[in-house]
């Protein structure tokens, strides 16, 4: 069974150096580090002068203007860093049209030629994967070294969608006499429209285009208004790859014009395929709106993940695990763990060496040295997180570490044990706090981590062979993660179900998203 929240407040528990405490504070425990004076500025006019940051966006291999700008912003600081076109759903019919009139030359151009120019394009990323992360780490605010691994961890999906390119095979059935033979093929599925959000600016562009491109498809992508920076800057790598204009288009627009450009996008019928990652409401939105024209979707939607910590588990293990599911871009991850499931025996050992961990991350701008956990993308996020946070205090959390915040970071954060009725049971955290939940029975756990509209990703720890492939069965998620915290990669299909959508990305099967299978019957007789 699971413990009260009252009798997890009664143990005594050390957190790193800080006693367990029901005393709550809304500042942050430390000052953010901050980046030197000048070098924000110093690296835009390099970049500048390099051609990779653009405020221009991409049409038919152009680069195009609006009579309306938006400004993108430093999470760190809420200071301007560029300033881009804020496309209207009027101004994006450029872009289709640009992508439906490349459709028919890109869409039978040799699968080799196709793996030749997206090759070259994970090439180009590679060399200017510095100056990529630098763009990323300023528009998203995550810490600049992760902001390199999301660059090289993008860059794999298009060496993986290059190859997969000539590897896209169909079929030959046997047909029921000698004179018929049954064909299957497979076709790219037409112009895709594509939105992205603005926790992975780069990798989630590269995991569907570079599909889409392979496969034979034109695309439009859209990307999020807060990180727009990072998709023109592959949009110009692409161009020196030589992939030919028209067949990647890049628009940007503001918050304001972001809802018609979706709608447009789901009406129109010049496309013919949607790939969206964003909100499960978001998501069921464009499913209405798309219906009147049937159009393909992909959607990757919201999520809560459960992270169980097993009795027999190896608790470091355990802990580096916890630390990759959790603390990634500030928590900020459609896969990121939202609720702990620790073993009651091991609770006092997990939240003390969790704890530790914890002390040594440090809160700073995306350039500052030492800095480990970035800010929030927005101070709407901020609030969003300390509304949970404080919502389960209410409802009879503990806070063991952090809760402190100011309008940009928020305290890598444990709370244990809030009662059923909190919040944080049931929404997606979108930060740097970690949840736990005391539990005993096998059982009545693995029901716990079910009982959630949405199933993207689980992760669980635990040394009992039988165990680990009991439970990952039982799991209803798209994705689980037995004695690690991550669970994304290239090589394996990443998407969800239940709430969190439907679709998968990367891997062999992401090619097939952007395919349709033709059956040709043939008499030779």
């Amino acid at each position: 069974m699971l413990p009260s929240s009252q009798a997890v407040a009664r143990q005594s528990i050390l957190v790193g150096k800080r006693a367990l405490s029901r005393t709550f504070t809304s500042r942050l425990s430390t000052t953010p580090l901050t980046a030197p004076e000048g070098i924000v500025a110093h690296s835009l006019q390099r970049l500048r002068s390099k051609g990779l940051l653009r405020e221009s966006a991409f049409v038919r291999g152009q680069w195009v203007e609006t009579s309306k700008t938006f400004a993108v912003n430093d999470p760190g600081t809420g200071k301007p860093l560029a300033r881009v076109p804020d496309f209207t759903a009027e101004e994006a019919e450029s872009a289709i049209a640009g992508a439906h009139d490349a459709f028919s030359s890109w869409s039978t151009t040799p699968a080799a030629f196709r793996q030749v120019r997206l090759r070259q394009w994970y090439e180009l990323i590679r060399q200017h994967e510095q100056d990529l992360a630098e763009i990323l780490a300023l528009e998203n605010g995550k810490p600049l070294s992760e902001a390199l691994g999301e660059v090289r961890y993008g860059a794999t999906f298009i060496e993986w969608f290059s190859a997969e390119a000539v590897r896209s095979y169909g079929d030959i059935v046997r047909g029921p006499s000698k004179d018929n033979q049954y064909l299957v093929q497979k076709r790219p599925v037409g112009v895709c429209g594509i939105l992205t959000p603005w926790n992975f600016p780069n990798a989630m562009i590269t995991r569907k285009a570079g599909a889409a491109l392979a496969a034979g498809c034109t695309v439009v992508v859209k990307p999020a208004s807060e990180t727009p920076l990072s998709a023109l800057a592959l949009a110009k790598l692409a161009k020196e790859a030589g992939i030919p204009d028209g067949v990647l288009n890049i628009i940007t627009t503001s918050h304001e014009n972001t809802a018609a450009i979706g709608k447009r996008f789901c009406s129109h019928p010049t496309l013919s395929k949607i790939s969206f990652t964003g909100s499960t409401r978001v998501g069921k939105l464009m499913m209405e709106q798309s219906s009147s024209s049937l159009k393909r979707l992909s959607l990757e939607l919201g999520g809560n993940a459960p992270l169980i910590v097993f009795k027999d588990a190896d608790i470091d293990v355990a802990i580096n695990g916890t630390m990759a599911a959790k603390f990634r871009n500030a928590g900020q991850a459609c896969v990121s763990a939202n609720r702990f499931y620790v073993h009651k025996d091991l609770l006092h050992e997990y939240v003390q060496k969790l704890g530790k961990r914890m002390d040594e991350l440090s809160l700073g701008h995306s350039l500052a040295k030492g800095s480990s956990v970035g800010p929030l993308i927005h101070p709407q996020a901020v609030k969003k997180v300390s509304a949970l946070v404080e919502d389960a205090i209410e409802h009879g959390a503990t806070l063991a570490r952090g809760g402190g915040h100011d309008d940009r970071f928020h305290d890598p954060t444990i709370l244990i044990g809030a009662g059923k009725e909190a919040r944080i049971h049931k929404e997606e955290i979108f930060g740097p706090v970690v949840h736990i939940i005391p539990f005993t029975n096998e059982d009545q756990v693995v029901a716990e981590a079910n009982a959630s509209d949405v199933g993207l990703a689980s992760f669980f720890f635990t040394k009992d062979l039988a165990r680990a492939w009991r439970v990952a069965d039982a799991l209803h998620v798209g994705m689980v993660g037995v004695n690690t915290g991550v669970v994304s990669t290239a090589v394996a299909p990443f998407g969800g179900v239940k709430g969190s959508g439907y679709g998968r990305e990367g891997s062999k099967y992401g090619l097939d998203e952007y395919q349709e299978k033709k059956f040709v019957h043939m008499v030779t007789g």
